[in-house]
């Protein structure tokens, strides 16, 4: 059975994830769903033109709804960038008004394509935007998963590997709740070397504060520098994608929605073909426990505050 991904909205972001899914050879078979029709038959055309020099093939449809059908994951980008770009503080929450503006027909659309994969949510802000989604679909709550931080995390990863001098994979953890100013790292988790970094902070000349700081505006110093972000969160996503495809049972910080916290935010979750397959179980200190549910209840009150807009 042909592998197939649908992109909806081919900005900055859907460009770079729709480049790096069909770099890879993700899947056989894409569909751009973007409302600036010469920009996504633009991309068809040039994607179509670098086929001969791309290990894998990929077969490109541009906005056809129906071909979502048999989609074993839906990626959505939908955003509006400039609202960033006029926000010197530092909110994803600029996006909200747009964004979910923009879900109810997206969402509507999706369902009555017929779709049934993974719907994989990078639009900002991602965790009340992913909710809505999952609410105006009414697709099973472990099928709707949003980036969350798993960006943050590696942007934490880049932070810490460069404090220690190592590559950023060698640094395992996670930032977890919003992906947004309430998030937080978990020093808990976070390892390097086989040890708890904690151990070796304390032992040298490591300030966590900083790095926890840098991981939380790594965004906006690349939104400030290009002003926009592409590549970090398109990586992510893929990362998402390939799980999903590949019913990896990867262990990935995404966005979703906990049984016991009743709201999406990040948190460890076992990925797969059918999306969540099981929730994990942290063994986080008292204070990471508070941050995380302060964290969920900011969420919660944004998303109180919008769904009943829709």
């Amino acid at each position: 059975m042909a592998r197939k991904i649908g992109i909806i909205g081919l900005g900055n972001v859907g460009a770079a994830v729709a480049h790096g899914l069909i770099a890879q050879g993700v899947a056989d078979d894409y569909v751009f769903i973007d409302a600036n029709e010469a920009k996504v038959k633009a991309d068809q055309i040039d994607f179509q033109d670098a086929m001969a020099n791309l290990e894998a093939h990929g077969n490109i449809v541009i906005n056809d709804w129906s071909a979502l059908a048999d989609a074993d994951v839906v990626i959505s980008t939908l955003g509006n960038i400039k609202l960033q770009q006029d926000n010197p503080t530092g909110d994803r929450f600029a996006e909200l008004k747009f964004t979910s503006s923009m879900v109810q027909s997206v969402g509507t659309n999706l369902k009555e394509s017929g779709f049934h994969g993974v719907l994989v949510v990078i639009s900002n802000p991602v965790d009340v935007i992913t909710a809505l989604f999952q609410h105006v679909t009414g697709f099973p709550a472990h099928k709707v998963i949003g980036t969350g931080t798993l960006l943050d995390t590696a942007r934490m990863q880049r932070a810490v590997g460069e404090a220690f001098d190592l590559d950023p994979r060698s640094v395992s953890g996670y930032n977890l709740g919003e992906h947004g100013n309430s998030q937080f790292v978990a020093w808990s988790t976070v390892r390097v070397m086989g040890q708890p970094i904690v151990t070796l902070a304390d032992a040298g000349d490591i300030d966590l504060a900083a790095i926890e700081e840098e991981a939380r505006k790594g965004g906006f110093t690349v939104l400030n520098g290009k002003g926009y972000t592409s590549y970090g969160v398109a990586t992510s996503a893929i990362r998402i994608a390939k799980a999903v495809m590949a019913d990896a049972h990867a262990e990935l910080v995404v966005s979703n929605r906990r049984d016991d916290l009743g709201m999406y935010l990040s948190y460890p979750a076992i990925i797969g073909r059918d999306g969540v397959l099981a929730e994990t179980t942290l063994d986080l200190t008292t204070d990471e426990q508070e941050k995380l549910l302060q964290s969920r209840d900011y969420i919660q009150q944004r998303f109180d505050e919008i769904v009943d807009t829709l």
